[in-house]
């Protein structure tokens, strides 16, 4: 009996080691797949993706996509077009790295190009030539001018800028919206007209031109003492000595010349443009048959109808041109 205990006690203790040695080879083979697992997935190779020159928020996209950790950093750059892109990048594009590796990226807070210069004072369309100027050598628009601008009266001249935001002085590092106040001049201003019978066209149209005056010219066939050929003015109204508002209409009249050379035309340009708060520079060109280009007016103008007499070789082709735009192209007819 006592033998017979002995086995079966031995019998159970080998079942135990069996079954405690058995577990133990699980859990070491569960920890070893565990840890192959966790060695393959450190071992994953990515390739870095290119993001240089993508906007930063596209840029962190395709990193994570590739489990890839940016690390940012910001620089100044020499175009302020460049700014939120990315300049530079480390690992360069194409590497292959493991997932998780960090990826530095450089990114343009653009640059002092310069500070905002000062306007007030300034004519707005001289302001305006200057700032597509600028753009132009910049290779955009810098400085945006609102439109339309903002107008109130002064002592100063129509059409001076008097007021701008931002500030003269202000540094800018990329475009940025600049706005104007306008003179429109004083309340009630008053001009004493004077004698214009007698005067050249084109010396009428300086004068006029000086006061931002609202004016229309006439033809007229020539009456007895008139004293015209087409390029003097014969009548006018309102009459020399006349005390007026600035924005009175002057009329002017022109006789109709007797006589006119072979293939040689005189008329009447007219063109109606939108009323402007102040007076703006036009001109008015004429490209004769030849190919030679001669400037026939250059005034500043309110708006409305525009007239201009000209006399010039047929086929002639007369342009329109409102800030160095052109607005209107009319070919000359025979008489």
């Amino acid at each position: 009996m006592r033998s017979v205990k002995l086995d079966e006690l031995i019998s159970d203790n080998m079942r135990f080691f069996v079954f405690a040695a058995a577990a133990f080879l699980l859990l070491a083979v569960v920890a070893g797949v565990a840890v192959f697992f966790a060695v393959l997935r450190g071992e994953e190779q990515v390739m870095v993706p290119n993001v240089q020159g993508s906007e930063l928020t596209q840029a962190l996209l395709d990193l994570q996509a590739r489990e890839l950790n940016p690390r940012v950093q910001l620089r100044n750059s020499n175009s302020p077009y460049d700014r939120g892109l990315v300049l530079e990048q480390e690992p360069v594009p194409g590497s292959i790295v493991k997932a998780g590796r960090n990826v530095r990226l450089v990114v343009s807070q653009g640059t002092v190009l310069n500070r905002v210069e000062n306007f007030v004072g300034r004519d707005v369309g001289d302001a305006r030539i200057d700032l597509m100027a600028l753009a132009t050598a910049a290779g955009g628009p810098l400085l945006v001018l609102r439109e339309p601008v903002m107008l109130d009266y002064s002592s100063e001249p129509p059409g001076t800028i008097i007021q701008q935001s931002p500030e003269a002085g202000t540094e800018i590092s990329g475009p940025t919206r600049i706005e104007f106040v306008v003179s429109q001049g004083p309340q009630h201003t008053f001009v004493t007209v004077p004698q214009m019978v007698g005067l050249s066209v084109a010396d009428a149209l300086e004068w006029l031109g000086s006061q931002g005056a609202d004016f229309e010219f006439w033809l007229a066939e020539a009456w007895d003492g008139d004293d015209g050929d087409g390029e003097t003015v014969v009548r006018q109204s309102p009459p020399a000595g006349a005390s007026v508002t600035s924005n009175t209409r002057i009329n002017l009249t022109v006789a109709v010349p007797a006589e006119l050379g072979d293939d040689e035309a005189f008329g009447l340009f007219s063109h109606f443009m939108p009323q402007n708060p102040f007076p703006l520079p036009i001109a008015l060109d004429a490209v004769l048959p030849t190919g030679e280009r001669r400037r026939l007016v250059e005034l500043d103008f309110i708006g409305g109808t525009f007239t201009a007499p000209y006399r010039l070789p047929v086929n002639s082709v007369l342009v329109l041109s409102m800030l160095n735009r052109e607005i209107r192209r009319e070919t000359v007819r025979p008489w």
